[in-house]
């Protein structure tokens, strides 16, 4: 069915609820916050202040007949049953990462959905960034060549934020919180099974979820990836660092400060000379001649095909298929799990996901 207008009413007005609603959304021309529950009472106060409708339970909110969608940006623990309760009510759903703590849940709310007009979608928002636009040019387009290694890396160094992110009750931890994003935009990007999985956690601040985390992903293509989170770092590294054949990228920022370097094949360079590296010498690792690369910008970022909330309401129409699709979701939960017991093993774990 197509409409005009579609509400929009968000359970949990907390940092992600009202991100939502104070920037995403705010000059959307077809979704529009219509309402708002909290079971913090300050936080219903602030959605009254910014001149939604707030209300009392989340059941009011479902019983209402002009909400179309529910946003649930509540801690991780409570997605599933508010999920499958909005679309029993025959609500569509966008639902904050990471959708659920467990991919068992994630089933139980795709069968729920499955033979409903409903839709649910996650908002895996980050496959929209221009610094991960940038990276997946450079892989789609082979601008340095076939890319077979690719280091993603976030780095801080304030700890965990917030409050219930530090238990393990609520969902919380650095891979449920970055790790999903990361891990999703690396495999958004590489069109090949994985085959292994190696991952470390770390608990350097004592809490009871990670602060952060390491691992190695291999696929079937022959690609190796390192994916790392860290909130411990007071100096960062890039944010991408990709070889390839023919050169290397590197992104280091989301300013998508960067640049390619590509090698000369057709140019007879002369040798590298011996440097003097600490207490001896090295050809190996001597900077290559002038001669034998070329430095490039950064390409363009690619272009999706509409952005996220465009996007639901062509999913809604029947329109469009959803560029964050359910299945690829579960997939990226999945493996979540598996860094988890490779992690707690101190094992690789071959796969084939």
């Amino acid at each position: 069915m197509t409409k005009i207008i579609y509400n929009l009413a968000i359970v949990g007005y907390g940092g992600m609820g009202t991100y939502h609603a104070r920037y995403i959304l705010i000059d959307h021309k077809q979704v529009k916050v219509y309402g708002v529950y909290d079971s913090k009472p300050n936080r219903n106060e602030a959605g009254m202040e910014d001149g939604y409708k707030v209300f009392d339970s989340l059941d009011e909110l479902l019983a209402d007949e002009f909400v179309d969608i529910v946003l649930i940006a509540t801690p991780n623990d409570v997605h599933k049953e508010i999920a499958i309760k909005a679309i029993a009510a025959g609500k569509h759903v966008v639902c904050e990462k990471p959708v659920t703590i467990h991919s068992e849940e994630l089933i139980e709310i795709m069968d729920t959905v499955k033979n409903t007009d409903q839709v649910f979608m996650v908002h895996q928002n980050r496959r929209w960034d221009e610094d991960f636009l940038t990276i997946k040019s450079i892989y789609d387009n082979r601008k340095i060549g076939e890319v077979f290694h690719v280091e993603s890396r976030v780095h801080g160094a304030n700890g965990i934020p917030g409050d219930w992110r530090h238990l393990k009750e609520n969902g919380g931890g650095m891979l449920l919180d970055w790790g999903v994003h990361l891990l999703d935009q690396l495999l958004f990007m590489v069109d090949s099974n994985i085959s292994s999985v190696y991952a470390n956690l770390s608990y350097i601040l004592g809490d009871e979820v990670d602060d952060g985390f390491q691992t190695i992903i291999t696929f079937e293509n022959g690609a190796r990836a390192l994916v790392e989170v860290g909130t411990t770092n007071f100096i960062s590294l890039p944010r991408w660092y990709a070889k390839g054949t023919e050169g290397t990228a590197v992104i280091e920022d989301w300013s998508n400060n960067g640049k390619i370097i590509i090698q000369n094949r057709d140019v007879v360079a002369p040798a590298p000379k011996p440097i003097k590296a600490g207490q001896g010498l090295t050809k190996t690792m001597a900077p290559p001649s002038e001669e034998a690369t070329t430095t490039h910008p950064l390409p363009e970022p690619i272009e999706l095909d509409e952005h996220f909330y465009d996007n639901l309401v062509s999913v809604i129409e029947k329109r469009q298929e959803p560029i964050v699709k359910n299945e690829e979701v579960l997939r990226l939960s999945k493996l979540m799990e598996i860094i988890v017991e490779s992690a707690e093993k101190n094992v690789i774990i071959k796969v084939s996901l």
